[in-house]
């Protein structure tokens, strides 16, 4: 047994079993295969909603661009949602950090779909699942940067009848992903974690369920030296 598999099994005793079953229906259905980019948000109201959004359908990562705004947070509106997911944030001075999160996000292995409400791009449901997805919304007022479009794999939107041009950000997102993860999660894509991935979150989680979880870690590693 890992030091990791101890910690966790020892931080359980002080988690119900309710919980526990709780942690793991959620673990089984997280997901890394479709992650969100949000670019350059300026109301915090509507990251934190988006943030809620990704989180309730069961995305374990969102990566935080910030060039003239950086990111804020509505407790009210985040219901404590940022608590079980991995925020990634690119805000390096004088650096183009959408072109560092974007080669980041290659480097992993996605391909990039920004949004964007003009007709040369896909519409979200016919876009193919063959490979990870990140989707990019851009902030509320410009939509997407010049520097994301022209660097995206694909340009998206989401057909719309109506006389208004846009959603709100947290319901284009909400749109966008529930499309891309209901085709992903009923195909053949490896969407779940991996058993090593289900593991560090398990024990990530249990730290943040277990009161004084920090005191209690210290304790135990020293009783196993």
């Amino acid at each position: 047994m890992t030091t990791r598999e101890a910690l966790t099994r020892h931080l359980g005793q002080y988690i119900t079993e309710h919980k526990k079953a709780f942690i793991e229906r959620v673990l089984n259905h997280r997901t890394r295969y479709v992650t969100l980019v949000l670019e350059d948000i300026f109301q915090s109201q509507n990251a934190s909603a988006t943030v809620r959004t990704a989180e309730c359908m069961g995305l374990q990562d969102i990566h935080i661009i910030e060039h003239e705004n950086k990111y804020g947070t509505n407790k009210r509106v985040l219901k404590g949602s940022n608590k079980w997911i991995d925020m990634h944030r690119y805000k390096m001075k004088g650096f183009n950090n959408t072109e560092i999160c974007f080669r980041k996000l290659r480097e992993s292995g996605y391909k990039i779909l920004v949004t964007d409400p003009s007709p040369d791009g896909i519409p979200i449901d016919e876009v193919p699942i063959d490979t990870k997805l990140a989707l990019v919304m851009g902030n509320e007022l410009h939509g997407a940067s010049d520097t994301a479009l022209q660097l995206a794999d694909e340009k998206v939107f989401i057909p719309m009848y109506g006389f208004t041009e846009s959603f709100n950000i947290s319901v284009s997102a909400a749109i966008c992903l529930n499309v891309l993860l209901t085709k992903v999660r009923n195909s053949s894509a490896a969407w779940a974690l991996t058993p090593e991935e289900k593991e560090a979150i398990q024990l990530q989680w249990y730290r943040k369920v277990v009161r004084r979880s920090d005191l209690i870690e210290q304790e135990f590693l020293r009783s196993i030296k």
